[in-house]
């Protein structure tokens, strides 16, 4: 109600000015709306037009407009946000003759060779990329009558390109039979898809299209990369075309958005006037999305302007052209190199899998690809760490004065004392090996010596995520007496085949915490990589109780591999540990002895410390 009020106020916004041109029937407006009600393409959208109709049919002050065209424009405004739709139009066309269109006249081969000429562009460019331009779409019986020479003077040359980019940007409409017609040449013969269905107002009737079986000179297919450019003036038949082709995932468009128009409007006169109003009768209704490209346009894949359209689609083919090898050669890696051989073997099966099926088809950058290739690792593998990486450069490792050490081993650590003499460790993250023994005698002397002496240790490692393992096994050795040396682990190599043992460390900077007194490590599900490789090693060792929740089941870190002479690279865990005493960490987690929330961790293990050395005295 409200959208009809509006439309009867612009009616009545030159009310009251004198009329110069002969004077209008009273049942103008009536007439009018009632053209739009009878004929408009979305019945669901004229709520409120009748009652607008009633308000306008009593008044007669509207008639009092200046001019023929001015009143038409303030019809335009009233309608178009009555039912929000830009492409009704009201004008004032007294010499207004329909447009009948042209029927192509018997020319001569030479003639109609001209008009192909001046109506589509044709070219091949580097890397055998075929361009075609189109400013109109032809209808089905056009298409007939020049089909022979559009397949051997156009289509003969296009379909031995790799890819091809179809220029859409200057098409301002066509007829509706070419959308099947294209559409076909883009699809197999069979089956035959259901592409779009056109629903007409005025005989209130749904038309499905469907791709053609048959068709004059050969497919093009449904594997060669396709691209379709856009611009703002793209309109019309255009328009349903690239949305089409878009749904059906056979092309990527890329340029403007279009401009939003419709499979067909007609110019219905209003009465005995020279006014006519324009109406989108029909409309398009996708099957895929159940939705249209009319009033809002078609949205790219890639959004770019009409000016650099081309530009940019030539990248993607140049990109979707590299895309196989990366694919095979990111297979061939992660075959040869993945930790474990069976996960690594079958995961590069089903990537060769992925590229057979056109899963990587679509891609529209260098971004995109690397996005797909990481989720699809992740989810064949199940490792978080199996992904692709940037090459960022590790920085060189900085010398700096005792007091700026201190000042980060501060920021690093916590530690606290809690009743019967608990201590309590937390840190989030683990250091090489060379930086840590760098710094060990001031790790000691400002965090190790404040839990060093107490009756029982709580490690927190809720928030540690990992780093190099290389100072594992001197953290673990904390923990075990000097007197005999005991293997932690052993570190299976992927890429060498060979197997290393990991040994706790005779010798050390500050004193032992022994194996006697007791000790709980915090886990959570964020609990990460080496400091997953330490839960397991004093888990299977029973050294520690683990309290919290299940570790995130990452892996040793992983090492970055190039692929091939392109910019991609990949993060592949080459390490495993020892799986003869049972199953991996890597992948799983480890689940703890006592498991609760990781919040409630740590209340659980002083609990039962607390109760521990209670009993002690």
């Amino acid at each position: 109600m409200a959208k009809a009020i509006f439309l009867v106020a612009s009616l009545l916004v030159l009310g009251n000015v004198f009329f110069i041109h002969a004077s209008l029937s009273p049942s103008f407006i009536v007439d009018m709306a009632k053209i739009v009600m009878d004929n408009y393409c979305s019945p669901e959208k004229l709520n409120g037009m009748k009652e607008a109709i009633e308000a306008a049919s009593t008044n007669t002050e509207i008639l009092n407009i200046p001019d023929a065209e001015s009143l038409a424009n303030v019809l335009s405004s009233g309608v178009q946000t009555t039912v929000s739709d830009p492409r009704l139009r009201v004008s004032y066309e007294p010499s207004y003759a329909p447009v009948v269109p042209p029927k192509m006249p018997p020319l001569p081969p030479e003639q109609l060779i001209a008009v192909l000429q001046t109506s589509i562009k044709l070219d091949i460019l580097e890397d055998n990329t075929g361009y075609l331009r189109i400013d109109h779409i032809l209808g089905e019986e056009a298409a007939d009558k020049v089909g022979p020479l559009l397949v051997d003077l156009v289509w003969n040359k296009i379909l031995p390109t790799s890819a091809l980019i179809f220029d859409l940007r200057y098409t301002l409409g066509g007829d509706m039979s070419g959308i099947s017609y294209i559409v076909s040449y883009f699809t197999e013969a069979e089956p035959v898809i259901h592409i779009d269905s056109v629903y007409d107002r005025p005989s209130n009737t749904t038309t499905k299209i469907f791709s053609m079986s048959t068709l004059l000179g050969d497919r093009y297919g449904t594997t060669k990369p396709l691209i379709i450019l856009t611009s703002k003036n793209t309109k019309g038949i255009a328009e349903d075309v690239a949305y089409c082709l878009q749904n059906l995932k056979r092309a990527t468009v890329v340029g403007e958005k279009t401009a939003g128009g419709s499979v067909k409007v007609d110019k219905i006169k209003v009465g005995d006037t020279d006014f006519y109003i324009t109406v989108p009768t029909a409309k398009s209704i996708n099957p895929i999305t159940g939705s249209t490209w009319e009033v809002t346009g078609v949205k790219p894949n890639v959004e770019v302007s009409a000016e650099d359209a081309l530009a940019t689609a030539i990248k993607i083919v140049k990109l979707r052209a590299q895309v196989p090898a990366i694919i095979e050669e990111s297979a061939s890696l992660i075959a040869d190199n993945y930790a474990f051989e069976d996960i690594g073997d079958s995961v590069a099966e089903k990537l060769k899998e992925l590229l057979a099926n056109g899963e990587y088809s679509m891609v529209t950058s260098r971004e995109s690809l690397e996005a797909k290739l990481s989720t699809d690792l992740k989810t064949l593998s199940g490792d978080k760490n199996l992904k692709t990486t940037t090459n960022t450069p590790s920085l060189p490792s900085m010398i700096y004065p005792p007091e700026v050490y201190v000042d980060l081993i501060k920021v690093s650590f916590h530690t606290d004392l809690f009743e019967n003499n608990i201590g309590f460790l937390r840190f989030d993250m683990f250091g090489d090996f060379e930086e840590v023994k760098a710094i060990a005698q001031i790790i000691v002397e400002h965090v190790w010596n404040k839990v060093v002496n107490t009756d029982a240790m709580i490690i927190d490692l809720r928030n540690n995520l990992g780093g190099p393992t290389t100072a594992i096994a001197g953290f673990c050795s904390y923990f075990f007496d000097a007197d005999k040396q005991i293997v932690l682990d052993k570190l299976y190599d992927r890429p060498s085949g060979t197997t290393t043992e990991l040994r706790t460390l005779s010798e050390l900077t500050g004193t032992r915490y022994g194996s006697k007194k007791s000790l709980i490590i915090l886990t959570s599900g964020a609990t990460a990589g080496a400091a997953e490789e330490f839960v397991y090693i004093m888990k299977r060792l029973g050294r520690a109780m683990i309290i919290g929740e299940t570790t995130a089941g990452t892996s040793h870190p992983p090492k970055t591999f190039h692929v091939g002479e392109t910019d991609v690279f990949l993060s592949i865990p080459t390490v495993h540990s020892d799986t003869a005493a049972g199953p991996a960490w890597e992948g799983a987690g480890i689940a703890p002895h006592i498991p609760v929330q990781a919040d409630a961790a740590l209340e659980t293990a002083k609990g039962i410390l607390n109760k521990h050395l209670a009993g002690q005295n």
